[in-house]
């Protein structure tokens, strides 16, 4: 990974990601924010409804990390999803204290987060 793409990886938040439908096969790319907390990075979405990225990880959890702000890269990616409610406890918990404006809206509390949102770790290939 260029140092470029390492920079961005430290400060940028959103980016694409390109994962394999579970269903069809075919890449499907969408815009979302990333994570980054004790050097892990992170992928989540709001409380609520099921999200077919998150299903589509699920099922094939190889997937393109397209980084698009500071820096342009795209990144081979392995997703882990985050299950266990202690660990995801300790990330939503970590992840959402700088958003307090976020979380403090009615049905966006840490523990709604904690309960109803699809959380995955992300790990990237070392090549480019």
């Amino acid at each position: 990974m260029n140092d470029a793409a390492a920079q961005a990886l430290d400060t940028d938040r959103i980016i694409d990601i390109t994962t394999t439908g579970r269903q069809s096969g075919e890449p499907r790319r969408i815009e979302i924010w990333f994570h980054r907390l004790d050097g892990a990075l992170y992928i989540t979405g709001t409380p609520g409804r099921p999200r077919s990225w998150y299903a589509n990880l699920v099922a094939n959890p190889s997937f393109t990390f397209h980084l698009k702000q500071s820096a342009t890269a795209d990144l081979a990616a392995i997703a882990r999803p985050v299950t266990d409610p202690a660990e995801r406890t300790t990330v939503f918990e970590g992840i959402l204290a700088p958003l307090a404006d976020l979380t403090s809206t009615p049905g966006n509390e840490v523990e709604a987060w904690i309960a109803d949102s699809p959380l995955v770790e992300v790990t990237l290939s070392q090549a480019e």
